[in-house]
């Protein structure tokens, strides 16, 4: 039987591959789970992006925690790094997210922050799954009745409670600056124009009225294309984007030139090396960061650590050495002074404050890091390790490998979240890069038939 909880929780199409009879064995089997483990009822805090069926998710998970005897504590919608913060703030049990990040709004997702503030550890996933089987055979658990019942708690403050920990993070004021701002008609949709407002921003605001179905439509960390056109034409300093549950940012600078992961990095290592917070001198990236990335580092005399792909492989490593910053070229970046997890508004917000530390326009710190040619192609499949161990697919890199040589480098795996290969492909000549690409997609397409 397939595993229940994939690299980032339980994701798929709501109704279907993620029913609301799932969701409410996954919110009783939590409660069952954290309440052997806790005094009392465990409360578990619950928060959601801004999908038309978060509403249906929450309300079974709600009646799963309450049926086992929890205390359900509802924040509404707010981001994901919200939930992070809010369960440790109220020494809550566990969180709970209700969303799928970058993915079309038909989608959603299901996926838990212990007490602590961290994603669970597989450990903790892989009895909360059992006790899910468990309760899919039949299994009997003890039913609280009377007083014992769980209860629900809405909390409408607790996205103020967040907000203020964010401005926190830092010491600048924005005055003076004009900032176009995308937060997707996502869970940054009220948040980030607060925050932003509050320390004196002049805000030009895309993606900030969802309806339940336009999340990520063609706005957000994945479609920049309008918020570009914002910060031309209105000749803001510079551009922000979240995705739809605002664990990311990408940003746009003055010019037009997009600002990824990678440079964000580049730019908050500057950042944290002037003001000390950098001890150890190393930033920890993933196998897709660009080859442009690891230079730049050695240019401001870091080190670099590099990880499987994934949020959870990067904040490991930094837990384990004691790093202070680290991330993706997605824009997922961890500053763990601050955070337990991936936060766009803190991340937004150390690039803004860069840029009043250093004086410096949104292009010239940009420009610390010169991104080599990327091409990426994702290509959907039906068996993604059939792909993965194909003979024939493996012939293919290895071809491209050779060709490229010393100057570039391939990187084919499967996505953690969706079904689909990532071919990508690095070096100086993107025509190149493009058919050396395409030749291993293609063959990737022949394994999935």
């Amino acid at each position: 039987m397939a595993r229940l909880f994939g690299t980032d929780g339980v994701r798929g199409e709501a109704n279907t591959q993620l029913p609301p009879e799932l969701a409410y064995k996954m919110g009783r089997a939590a409660t069952i789970y954290f309440g052997e483990h806790s005094e009392g009822a465990p409360q578990i805090l619950i928060g959601r992006d801004t999908r038309i069926s978060g509403e249906m998710l929450e309300a079974s998970l709600v009646a799963g925690i309450c049926s086992a005897g929890g205390r359900a504590i509802l924040a509404g919608v707010v981001p994901t790094p919200a939930v992070a913060y809010l369960a440790r703030k109220l020494h809550a049990a566990a969180g709970i997210v209700i969303s799928a990040s970058h993915n079309p709004f038909q989608d959603n997702g299901i996926k838990f922050f212990g007490g602590n503030g961290y994603k669970l550890p597989d450990k903790v996933e892989d009895e909360i799954e059992q006790i899910v089987r468990d309760l899919e055979s039949g299994k009997n658990f003890s039913r609280p009745t009377g007083e014992e019942v769980g209860r629900l708690e809405y909390r409408q403050n607790l996205l103020e409670d967040y907000i203020s920990f964010v401005m926190n993070t830092t010491s600048e004021r924005f005055d003076g600056m004009k900032i176009a701002l995308d937060c997707a008609n996502g869970a940054a949709y009220k948040a980030m124009p607060t925050v932003l407002e509050r320390l004196g921003a002049e805000l030009i605001l895309l993606g900030d009225k969802p309806n339940g179905v336009n999340i990520n439509d063609y706005c957000g960390s994945t479609h920049m294309e309008n918020l570009r056109l914002a910060v031309l034409r209105n000749h803001a300093d510079i551009g922000i984007a979240h995705d739809g549950d605002a664990d990311r940012c990408l940003c746009i600078d003055e010019r037009g030139d997009i600002i990824d992961g990678d440079h964000i990095m580049i730019i908050c290592a500057k950042l944290m090396l002037k003001v000390g917070a950098l001890p150890k001198k190393t930033v920890v990236s993933t196998v897709m960061s660009n080859i442009g990335f690891r230079q730049a580092l050695t240019e401001l005399g870091l080190s670099c650590e590099i990880t499987a792909v994934g949020d959870r492989y990067v904040l490991e490593n930094m837990l384990a050495n004691n790093h202070r910053l680290g991330g993706e070229q997605s824009g997922h970046i961890i500053f763990s002074d601050y955070s337990t997890t991936g936060d766009g508004l803190i991340t937004a917000l150390q690039v803004l404050t860069a840029m009043k530390k250093f004086k410096a326009k949104a292009s010239e710190l940009n420009a610390l890091m010169t991104t080599y040619p990327q091409v990426l192609l994702n290509v959907k499949v039906k068996n993604k390790e059939a792909c993965k161990n194909s003979a024939a697919v493996k012939l293919a890199i290895a071809e491209g490998e050779a060709e490229l040589g010393t100057t570039g480098r391939i990187l084919v795996r499967p996505s953690g979240t969706e079904p689909l290969i990532r071919v990508m492909a690095e070096g100086p000549d993107k025509n190149q890069l493009n058919r050396i690409c395409n030749k291993i997609a293609a063959e990737v397409e022949k394994v999935s038939g």
